[in-house]
């Protein structure tokens, strides 16, 4: 062996490294492949961890009980000086101080254990002693024994036994000397699981509790933590009664959180909530919104008597019951609660200006108005008529020599347009009735009396043709009491006038008339808000796409403002007054035309103003959809109705049509006055009605239908027109409303099954029978009366009682088939399939024919 030379550092024994147990490592090597054929070898350690069986005990050395004592300080220096000296080595000084601090505190902590088990030995003997004590005064206390039954005997020595093994149960309150409860290792473990313990039986880690594990038997120690003692307890040890256990603080946990959890459930239905109803609500979202399951909604709708499902829709009124009935309250909404709002507020009474007066001019077919109106405005209206009948209704204000204006709507007079009148009237301030002198009260002059009666609009009566030599305006006086229209001549608040529109008479006295008439209205209106009004007329015309005619009543309209009209929504590009001049600015009372709708809206729609275009796109669309829903609803009635029909009385026809006109007035007026022609046998069946040309779609519309096209004062385009030449579809071409009417009078006549009529041919006398084989009987008869026809049908008659109905198989006249044969002749006659015939028969001649209806 080389031995170490001078030159080589000596090594230092230090107590830096924990002495320990090291566990138990098993190495391994495993080779990793990657991509490409790399590899790489890779080592693996595998570590053992000590396991402790159950049952094993860990034996500890008992630590001896004399007292310590106090080793002089020089001791541990010299033992490791004797430990350095006889290892051969020098230790350093750091290592030294840290050795000498090491030995301190192990003798400084066997002191301490060592007293402190003194201690508990001393506390457990007067605890022993105070046990007896207390035996000794309770034995003293009790009266004289008395003599025991055997079975009481039997008892006592088992008492005797509980009181001991009571006394030995308790046992002192050991404590610390700094005031802390001793326990246990074990104590303390059993803690620490009841606190970690939730509610579910779990650690709060999440790994549920197995008592299987870490249970051995029992291994009692001398420092076994005691029992608390009180007066409760000594009293239990002392009468010998049993004290049961305790629950552990998990099942108290327990116990403890489902009582928050059932409180809980108790507060949630007493919360009162406010469901929010609209018009239709399924069942699963009103039980969701009153926070109750769907069975019980549907348990409470069974009660009622309603069998429904969780998916089934119900009623406002059904849902207000139920949530009364669950202790809610409600708030019935509508879907149609998006339009409040639109109209605003009132306007002050400081706000309001005097406007114009509106002014309805109404009367008969060919009575003048519009020459009237023609006559005020210094223009030709009459000349751009078809037929000199007005079709739409034009809108026009008047500016008078004394700058007062006055705003003028024409409508037409033809009975068609009646419900274009009932508008006019609704928007109207005064109604100027024109009446002919010659012709008198007419049929539309009545209706257009009601119509201003109904909106309780003051009259002006304008008796017009003054300049004709057949005037008779008396006449026309005395026929309007008939109608309970009294003049001012008879005492009546009914202005009147006589006026001559042709030869300009008496028109300033007519304005003036009106004018007084709007003095006593009081008219006013707020410019100062957003603008409202009425659609008058609407139209497409080529290059400016939607034209509307409105009737601004309350505000200012702008350029650039954004509004809502029925069901279409848009905004303003340009205002256009009544002379064709663009403005930018229009105020109440005054009619302009209005660029810049998305779609054409229909006569008579109120306008509005609003803030937004999305509030004016959201309006639109539920008004489209009302309005759509209300068609299906309307459809599927009529479906069922015709369905009804037909099974009555066999298979209905309908007249299906495709209308297109140049104004949204005249296309309803046309629709309103074809459906008063339906019937019951024949329908009208309008398939599109629109505003503007017949294009493609309304061809192929057409000929799917099996229908044709009318074209009222509109024409084909030329795409249109090869497709229907093609497809032969008719197309019908009209301008004046009465050629309509005329024409669908026709084809729905033909579309009618003719009727079935008798005629009467002749009557026939059976004077003689014969049989014949291969033919049966045949009867030789006598023309009474007519003439009697092979072919026709024929009743017998025996005593004058109808026995038999058939029709005539042969007709011989000798041995020569006839057609006829006339009166006073003879005639052999048979039956077909019929041979009880008799002398002193009659046979009754009669033949069917069909006769077309009209409607």
């Amino acid at each position: 062996m080389n031995k170490p030379t001078d030159q080589e550092p000596k090594k230092t024994l230090t107590l830096s490294k924990k002495l320990d147990v090291k566990k138990v490592v098993e190495s391994d090597q495993v080779r990793q492949s990657f991509s490409h054929g790399r590899t790489k070898t890779v080592s693996v350690e595998v570590k053992r961890k000590r396991v402790s069986m159950p049952g094993e005990i860990i034996e500890e050395k008992p630590i001896e009980k004399s007292p310590p004592t106090s080793p002089p300080a020089q001791e541990p220096e010299q033992d490791l000086k004797k430990a350095t000296t006889s290892a051969g080595k020098r230790l350093t000084e750091d290592e030294l101080t840290n050795r000498l601090k090491v030995v301190q505190d192990a003798l400084k902590t066997d002191a301490l254990e060592a007293g402190e088990r003194a201690r508990r030995e001393a506390e457990e003997a007067e605890w022993r002693r105070q046990m007896e004590q207390l035996a000794l005064e309770k034995q003293q206390e009790k009266p004289p024994a008395k003599e025991k039954s055997p079975s009481e005997s039997e008892e006592a020595p088992s008492s005797q036994e509980g009181t001991s093994s009571d006394l030995t149960r308790h046992k002192p309150d050991n404590r610390h000397p700094a005031g802390k409860t001793y326990a246990p290792t074990y104590a303390k473990n059993i803690v620490e699981e009841d606190e970690d313990e939730d509610a579910g039986g779990r650690r709060k880690g999440g790994a549920r509790i197995d008592a299987k594990k870490n249970v051995g038997p029992a291994v009692k120690k001398e420092f076994d933590h005691p029992r608390k003692l009180d007066r409760q307890s000594i009293t239990r040890a002392l009468s010998g009664e049993e004290e049961s256990r305790g629950r552990s603080l998990a099942s108290l946990r327990r116990a403890r959180q489902k009582h928050k959890q059932l409180a809980d459930q108790t507060e949630q239905l007493k919360v009162i909530r406010e469901v929010i109803i609209p018009d239709t609500i399924t069942v699963g979202e009103l039980a969701n919104r009153m926070a109750v399951r769907g069975a019980d909604v549907i348990k409470s709708l069974m009660k009622l008597g309603m069998m429904v499902t969780i998916n089934q829709p119900i009623d406002a009124d059904t849902a207000e019951l139920l949530c009364s009935e669950f202790g809610h309250k409600f708030k019935r909404i509508s879907e149609s609660d998006i339009e409040l709002g639109l109209r605003g507020e009132e306007d002050k009474e400081s706000e309001l200006i005097h406007r114009a007066p509106v002014v309805t001019v109404m009367g008969h077919v060919d009575h003048g108005k519009t020459s009237l109106l023609d006559a005020l405005r210094k223009t030709d209206v009459v000349s751009g008529e078809a037929g000199g009948i007005t079709q739409h209704i034009g809108a026009y204000q008047v500016t008078l020599r004394s700058g007062q204006k006055i705003t003028f709507i024409d409508t037409p007079g033809h009975a068609a347009f009646t419900e274009m009148r009932a508008r006019g009237a609704n928007v109207t301030d005064i109604v100027v009735l024109v009446v002919a002198a010659d012709d008198g009260i007419m049929e539309q002059t009545i209706e257009a009396i009601h119509h201003a009666k109904a909106a309780k609009v003051p009259m002006v009566v304008a008796i017009n043709k003054m300049d004709k030599p057949e005037a008779n305006p008396s006449r026309v006086r005395s026929e309007l009491l008939q109608h309970e229209v009294v003049l001012e001549e008879f005492g009546g608040d009914i202005l009147s006038v006589e006026v001559s529109a042709k030869k300009l008479m008496n028109l300033d006295l007519l304005e003036e008339k009106i004018l007084l008439q709007a003095e006593v209205l009081d008219l006013k209106s707020n410019p100062s808000r957003a603008a409202e009004g009425v659609v008058i007329e609407a139209q497409i015309d080529k290059g400016r796409g939607t034209v509307a005619t409105i009737l601004i009543q309350r505000g200012t309209l702008k350029v650039g403002d954004i509004f809502v009209a029925g069901t279409e929504w848009g905004r303003v590009r340009a205002l256009i007054n009544d002379h064709g001049q663009k403005i930018e600015t229009a105020t109440p009372a005054m009619p302009v035309e209005i660029l810049g709708f998305n779609g054409v809206p229909s006569a008579g729609d109120e306008f509005f103003v609003v803030e937004t275009e999305a509030r004016a796109r959201e309006v639109a669309e539920f008004r489209q959809r009302r309005e759509r829903d209300a068609k299906v609803a309307a459809s599927a009635r009529s479906s069922m109705e015709q369905m009804m029909t037909q099974i009555a009385s066999g298979e209905a026809r309908e007249l299906p049509l495709v209308i297109k006109s140049d104004v949204q007035g005249s296309l309803e007026a046309i629709q309103a006055s074809l459906g008063k022609l339906s019937t019951e046998e024949v329908n009208i069946r309008v398939l599109h009605g629109g505003v503007g040309g017949i294009n493609e779609s309304d061809v192929t519309l057409a000929r799917a239908s099996g229908g044709i096209v009318i074209g009222f004062n509109v024409r084909t385009n030329p795409q249109a027109r090869e497709l229907a030449r093609r497809d032969n579809v008719e197309i019908r071409y009209y301008s004046i409303i009465y050629d309509v009417i005329d024409d669908m009078k026709a084809l729905m006549s033909g579309l009618l099954a003719p009727t079935l009529r008798e005629k009467f041919l002749g009557f026939v006398e059976i004077r003689q029978v014969f049989s014949i084989s291969k033919i049966g009987k045949v009867a030789g008869c006598y023309v009474t009366e007519g003439v009697v026809k092979r072919g026709a049908r024929i009743r017998l008659l025996r005593d004058n009682v109808v026995i038999h109905e058939g029709a005539l198989q042969s007709l011989k006249r000798f041995k020569d088939e006839v057609k006829e044969v006339k009166e006073s002749y003879e005639c052999g006659i048979v039956l077909e399939n019929y041979n009880d015939i008799q002398e002193k028969d009659i046979i009754e001649c009669y033949e069917i024919e069909s006769v077309a209806r009209q409607i």
